[in-house]
């Protein structure tokens, strides 16, 4: 059987689409120093910027933290923001409160958010600066961190909104 001459084009294939790899890491365009590290976006005082954040972080710092903690583990495995970052339940709150209350020392547990935050972000500071900053104000803290993941997910539908 003799074939002719195919005179048919390749039909175009669907297109790849990959999850992305996150928003934008440096919503402020803050400048970095020579090892690529920068600056919070906002200092740790700042934490009446966000009034209902600071509130729940003085009155109930155990949710505050599980919220921050949900946020940022579901960018880093799903690079797009948790449709859910607004609820303030989850499994992190109930272990910060346990601790909280046998020995008033939940804020150990924000060492190891912050320090994760530091690096999602390229955030300047140290493991002293991680321990220092929730052992001197926990609710400040907790702002800060808030704050710098908000940035991201807002990046989303910033970059959304422009594209439309």
């Amino acid at each position: 059987m003799e074939k002719g001459p195919q005179n048919t084009q390749p039909q175009p294939t669907q297109q790849m689409i990959l999850p992305p790899g996150g928003g934008n890491r440096n919503a402020k365009n803050l400048p970095v120093d020579s090892e690529g590290k920068r600056a919070w976006s906002f200092g740790l005082m700042d934490c009446f910027g966000d009034m209902n954040t600071c509130c729940l972080a003085c009155w109930c710092p155990c949710l505050a933290h599980g919220r921050n903690r949900r946020r940022l583990d579901y960018l880093n495995q799903n690079g797009v923001p948790d449709p859910n970052r607004e609820s303030v339940a989850g499994e992190d709150s109930v272990i910060y409160a346990i601790i909280e209350v046998a020995c008033d020392m939940g804020w150990i547990l924000q060492i190891g958010t912050r320090r994760n935050i530091r690096e999602r972000y390229n955030i300047q500071g140290s493991g002293m600066s991680d321990c220092c900053a929730p052992f001197c104000c926990q609710a400040c803290d907790l702002v800060q961190g808030s704050r710098e993941i908000a940035l991201e997910e807002e990046s989303f539908f910033a970059n959304k909104t422009s594209q439309a």
